[in-house]
């Protein structure tokens, strides 16, 4: 069985955000983790901005997490 707890999930989650970080600071982008966990429109206008990023890195991050917290 490949079912992944809750916790589990939150650390993949939290590893995707702290990747999503650093990859947007390189487009000179300063995400703040935790209100990106607990504030939707933070966390959307986030996700939007990376969307418009030149580097495929930093668009794929932000479409996985947009998916990730249910921002879709």
């Amino acid at each position: 069985m490949n079912a992944t707890s809750t916790c589990e999930q939150h650390a993949l989650e939290l590893a995707d955000i702290i990747d999503f970080k650093w990859l947007a600071a390189a487009d000179g982008m300063r995400v703040h983790v935790e209100r990106l966990q607990t504030d939707p429109a933070y966390a959307r206008d986030c996700l939007d901005k990376a969307a418009t990023s030149p580097r495929a890195a930093v668009r794929d991050a932000a479409n996985r997490l947009r998916r990730q917290l249910g921002l879709v």
